[in-house]
């Protein structure tokens, strides 16, 4: 199980990692305020669908660039579904916007636009400043193999720690994401077979 304990442990590591600014990103980040800071959420978000961030990333930036300078998204990013939906967030942005901010539910509000779905919509929602836990496949297996569901395991944690959902989200995702904790090894066989600080590169400051 991750206990309050083991938790502490995982967010040193990644502190002494040089991933402190995730962790204090994720407790402080600001709701969005304008249409065109929801609609570069969305296509970040959009654009890191089923992708390695470090693959997304310069697709997102070269999406932005054409939004800007009044190009074509189809012209700099080859996905059909992805382009098209980012045109149409982009274009039709302040309608968006407007509408997340008068919804009784933005996350189900969320899953409605183009190219976002019930697991991204949580990943938005958090980049949007909700307190939030995104269901992804990492979050999903510690949560099984603890008999929880993800909103569940990042509830307690956040009651146990004084940290934000959405803070235990981003602390257990990154530990997964940098191999400090195996998530399928943690689901067939706990903690101890997958929990290993060994695995974690500290992060480059160039």
């Amino acid at each position: 199980m991750i206990t309050l304990k083991r938790f502490r442990r995982i967010e040193l590591l990644l502190r002494s990692a040089g991933f402190s600014d995730d962790i204090d990103w994720s407790e402080a980040v600001p709701r969005a305020t304008t249409p065109e800071e929801f609609a570069d959420h969305a296509i970040y978000v959009i654009c890191n669908s089923g992708m390695k961030n470090s693959v997304a990333e310069p697709i997102y930036e070269r999406c932005m660039s054409a939004l800007h300078n009044g190009k074509r998204v189809r012209r700099v990013f080859g996905h059909p579904g992805k382009s098209k939906a980012i045109q149409k967030i982009w274009r039709d942005r302040e309608l968006f916007f407007v509408a997340y901010l008068l919804s009784n539910e933005p996350v189900a509000f969320l899953q409605r636009l183009p190219w976002v779905g019930p697991i991204t919509s949580y990943h938005l929602a958090k980049n949007l400043g909700a307190d939030v836990a995104k269901p992804d496949i990492h979050l999903e297996r510690i949560a099984r193999r603890d008999k929880t569901s993800t909103h569940k395991l990042c509830r307690r944690l956040a009651r146990e720690s004084g940290y934000r959902i959405a803070t235990i989200d981003t602390v257990l995702w990154r530990a997964c994401a940098e191999g400090l904790l195996n998530s399928s090894a943690y689901e067939r066989a706990g903690w101890t077979a997958a929990f290993d600080p060994r695995k974690l590169v500290p992060r480059s400051t160039d």
